[in-house]
């Protein structure tokens, strides 16, 4: 089958159904959150558009207690998965077109969920349609599965196959992500490291909004503050502000670059940058010994770098730092490659600090050889057939996605190489012509690992 030529018939209802998706405010709402409604008002809304729109094009339809909806089609042979959401972080920062609006302009379409990921969501769909519409569901089963927590943490899918006991498919993707696919990410866990510390002549420090972001400000209050003053001005590498001086107390602020915790080596980290100047300054020994241990973003410093082929090295991102009534906490997004295991590597840190070290989720490493994993030689190979593009090759990334939820999942778009979406940010929109092509491809994807043996 020609996928390009036959999705063509679907690009119309295809956009205008996600216009309406769009339109619909589908942040966590807490204030309306029920037994029934677990995500809030807005997340129920988007499902219950769902679970109209499938139950009309002859789809089963399973509500999953209000955390996810599942859409399947076939009743017989291996399960094919794809799994996407529908919740969308917060609107922030200035738009140009209404956030809620699904607006087009210039072949683009705008609004928070256009790439991530109700975009992605609603193309899927439309693959699947086709395929029903078409009879090509024979001898496997597909299940689109569409969650409603994924930009907190995944719950939804953690209750669809924790708590519903859900099967995990045999095969399938999430579409969200990039092209040509992803076969490996690396495993995550952000700690704390805490305890009373005196840092005389500091009084506070406050610092990061994110483990998983590069700190970009810090704020530092602090008796004898002009012994610090003459330390940066020896050393104009590190950025800072004078904010004010009030009865020998002195205030400033660290100024940095972010970036993402799982890139630090693109950011500027202002709090270490802080806790750099505070030691060298003052001479306080358990400073001296935080910056010996994590100045290097990469774990050489406690000693505990690890670097693979494919996953490449650890990091460990310094991405919030506290200090108030003399207890000192740093958090560290980490991330690291297959063969580590983060527990042990946590027990042998904790043996070489004061602080106490308190571990939190550990997110999985994911990793499929690309070389010998049939089902990712299948998704490269529908990359290449739909596409034409045989210079980008599947990657490996330092973050997550929703796959590490499931069993032989990636992620395989929706994102293509070269373009911007402005995920997360003012202005998110997708590509109309993006939008288009991910179709065939989501047709071509489901019924290939459909014929898997």
């Amino acid at each position: 089958m020609d996928f390009r030529k036959e999705c063509k018939k679907y690009e119309e209802e295809a956009t205008k159904t996600l216009q309406k998706i769009i339109q619909i405010n589908s942040v966590y709402d807490e204030k309306t959150v029920t037994k029934t409604r677990p995500y809030g008002r807005g997340v129920s809304l988007a499902f219950k558009f769902m679970e109209e729109l499938a139950t009309k094009d002859g789809f089963k339809v399973d509500m999953c207690d209000g955390h996810c909806i599942e859409i399947s089609s076939g009743d017989e042979g291996k399960t094919v998965g794809i799994f996407a959401h529908l919740d969308v972080v917060p609107i922030s920062g200035e738009w140009t077109y209404p956030a809620f609006g699904g607006e087009i302009h210039n072949d683009k379409m705008y609004g928070r969920g256009t790439s991530d990921d109700k975009g992605p969501a609603i193309a899927a769909y439309y693959a699947l349609k086709l395929l029903k519409d078409n009879n090509l569901i024979k001898g496997y089963k597909v299940k689109l599965v569409l969650g409603g927590d994924e930009e907190r943490g995944s719950s939804c899918l953690k209750y669809y196959f924790n708590v519903l006991k859900k099967p995990q498919p045999e095969f399938g993707f999430t579409p969200d992500g990039d092209f040509p696919l992803i076969y490996g990410e690396k495993g995550i866990c952000d700690y704390d490291l805490t305890g009373k510390l005196d840092l005389d002549p500091v009084i506070s420090i406050d610092a990061g909004v994110a483990p998983n972001a590069v700190i970009d400000t810090a704020i530092v209050t602090l008796k004898r503050g002009d012994e610090l003053i003459k330390y940066l001005a020896n050393h104009p590498e590190i950025k800072y502000d004078f904010i004010k001086e009030e009865n020998g107390v002195s205030t400033l602020k660290f100024i940095g670059k972010s970036a993402h915790g799982s890139m630090p080596e693109k950011g500027i980290n202002a709090g270490m940058n802080l806790l750099v100047a505070l030691s060298e300054t003052y001479k306080n020994k358990d400073l001296i010994k935080f910056v010996s241990q994590y100045k290097d973003f990469n774990g050489r410093g406690v000693g505990e770098c690890h670097q693979t082929k494919y996953l490449g090295i650890t990091t460990y991102n310094l991405g919030i730092l506290k200090y108030k009534a003399g207890v000192f906490t740093a958090t560290i997004n980490f991330r690291y490659p297959e063969g580590v295991n983060a527990k042990e590597l946590f027990d042998r840190l904790q043996k070489g600090t004061t602080l106490k070290l308190i571990a939190g989720e550990d997110e999985r490493v994911l990793y499929f050889d690309p070389e010998k994993t049939e089902f990712i030689k299948v998704l490269a190979d529908v990359y290449v057939r739909e596409t034409g593009d045989t210079v980008n090759k599947p990657m490996t990334i330092g973050g997550g996605t929703y796959a590490k939820e499931c069993t032989n999942v990636v992620a395989f778009g929706s994102h293509f190489p070269n373009k911007e979406d402005n995920i997360h940010s003012p202005d998110e929109k997708i590509d109309m012509e993006d939008f288009y092509t991910s179709m065939p491809l989501y047709a071509d994807a489901i019924l290939s690992l459909g014929k898997i043996k």
